[in-house]
């Protein structure tokens, strides 16, 4: 098998698995916030293993970088607390769609933090992406449990945004691998107050599938990600991974019965259009 095929393969399998990893909201049967501490620690503990296995270094080479990434651990925290969170109140639909807008915050954020200016195509994009979304809201009250969906959603995928920009800095300096340890590590000290809080009462099959939740659905589908970049272009990746949003809907269709409404096909056109449209240009930049 050729490199390029394989690396293919991987990626497509990582995407399936990021994209599947919404329906854990639903299956696993725990708050939010438990389900978000469960992926981080068994991804930071599988991370770990492997890094002690391959002998791979993994200290950083200042104070402020373990600063950063305790920042960036903080902010994964909230993001897949309030992903999952926007799952639970609304659909998987709303939660993965509400997450694909995270190209509209980094618009504004990135000028701000990298001193860049503003491109109108990219204004443009994020004025795309905010009308798919005022198109799924059904009224703007917070009773409305769609409407809290997506509020939970945007949240998420703000501090996604953030995130974002924080592991830009950091890609020159360590790799990527490194780069989640770290911050799955924080996240998983940063949620763990929660435990003591909520006291969950966990059955087999809910450690089964927080266990499978961290070490394939996180820390093995980011390692497989990461590898396919090593064969195929950074554009080819970027189609790839939109398509994650489309896998978590067809699942949830399948598995859930969770059938999006028009609004919701219509909105979610509009935003995966210019994600993928934002993607494509961004990696055709940096090429």
């Amino acid at each position: 098998m050729k490199d390029t095929t394989r690396s293919l393969i991987e990626i497509h399998i990582a995407v399936v698995l990021f994209g599947l990893s919404g329906l854990f909201a639903r299956y696993v049967g725990q708050p939010a916030v438990i389900i978000a501490l469960g992926r981080v620690f068994f991804a930071s503990i599988s991370m770990y293993l492997l890094f002690r296995y391959s002998g791979t270094r993994i200290g950083l080479r200042s104070k402020s970088d373990y600063l950063t990434l305790a920042l960036a651990g903080l902010m994964l925290a909230v993001h897949w607390t309030t992903f999952f969170l926007s799952i639970q109140v609304s659909t998987v639909a709303i939660g993965v769609l509400t997450f694909s807008t995270f190209p509209l915050f980094i618009t504004f954020l990135e000028p701000l933090l990298f001193g860049e200016r503003i491109k109108t195509a990219d204004v443009l994009c994020a004025c795309v992406m905010f009308t798919g979304v005022m198109i799924i809201v059904p009224e703007f009250h917070i009773s409305n449990n769609i409407t809290m969906g997506i509020i939970w959603g945007m949240t998420c995928s703000l501090t996604y945004a953030a995130l974002s920009l924080i592991n830009r800095k950091f890609v020159k300096k360590y790799s990527g691998r490194v780069i989640a340890f770290y911050e799955q590590g924080t996240a998983t000290l940063v949620l763990l107050p929660a435990f003591f809080i909520y006291r969950p009462v966990f059955t087999v099959t809910s450690i089964f599938l927080l266990v499978l939740l961290g070490v394939l659905f996180t820390a093995a589908a980011h390692s497989m990600f990461i590898n396919g970049m090593k064969s195929v272009r950074a554009q080819t990746a970027g189609m790839i991974a939109s398509l994650e949003s489309v896998y978590g809907i067809a699942a949830a269709a399948v598995f859930l019965g969770e059938i999006p409404s028009f609004n919701e096909f219509a909105g979610g056109v509009l935003i995966l259009s210019a994600a993928l449209y934002s993607t494509m240009k961004a990696s055709k930049a940096a090429e």
